[in-house]
């Protein structure tokens, strides 16, 4: 009996342990800490775009290398995750980066509850949240439209569908609020189930190559209109 509550003992505190090393850094603030201090300061003429967002956009420099290949973007996007972890980090992975324009696609977590319940408004607020610290940097915003998803195959059941629709109208209306760039990935790639069709996603929520290649032409052109103004 005693070596069982030994056992259990030495498993609790291990578990324990294991929360509070994670608890730690909750919005990765490590995870670019290296990239971040390696990265030169931006020249005077240099269109510098950092891309802020999750593994959707992570997804697309380690899918389609090519498409940053030789420009001046910088891919800040992490897996998993969610409005207020990019919060956190906005500042150390955009606004000391001093970019001239930084592009948000976030929101889709959040909906899954990756980080807890999060009604639109918190969500929004988030994005927002960052809009402001970027305005306030004189760095020029392009707010995203959330992907399209019928289902998330991590957590089925939830029905995100009606809740992203809703969410980019927010998102579009305060942007054209507030004199924002609002980038439309949503109409070009929904489906008649107001989801990702498996040409654009297999998971369907992760863009394939195919995927990125018709949000490549949507965020170069936005990029191109943030930078005249």
């Amino acid at each position: 009996m005693n070596r069982i509550k030994t056992i259990m003992y030495t498993c609790m505190l291990s578990i324990l342990g294991l929360t509070s090393v994670n608890a730690q850094d909750w919005p990765d603030l490590n995870h670019f800490e290296v990239a971040n201090d390696t990265i030169e300061q931006a020249k005077e003429n240099e269109n510098r775009v950092v891309f802020m967002g999750n593994s959707i956009t992570i997804g697309w420099l380690k899918t389609r290398p090519e498409f940053f290949k030789g420009k001046p973007y910088i891919n800040r996007g992490i897996s998993g995750q969610t409005t207020p972890q990019m919060l956190i980090r906005f500042r150390q992975d955009v606004i000391d980066l001093k970019p001239k324009v930084v592009t948000i696609l976030a929101g889709t977590n959040d909906i899954a509850g990756n980080t807890g319940p999060s009604t639109l408004k918190m969500i929004m607020d988030n994005i927002k949240g960052m809009a402001e610290m970027a305005h306030a940097n004189d760095i020029k915003v392009i707010l995203s439209s959330t992907l399209p998803a019928y289902d998330y195959p991590w957590k089925p059941g939830l029905e995100p569908a009606e809740k992203i629709i809703k969410l980019n109208e927010m998102i579009k209306e305060y942007a054209n609020t507030h004199g924002h760039i609002y980038l439309d990935y949503f109409s070009k790639m929904v489906d008649e189930r107001n989801g990702l069709p498996k040409k654009y996603a297999r998971d369907e929520v992760h863009p394939t190559a195919e995927g990125y290649m018709v949000m490549e032409p949507l965020v170069e052109a936005a990029i191109s209109e943030a930078l005249k103004n």
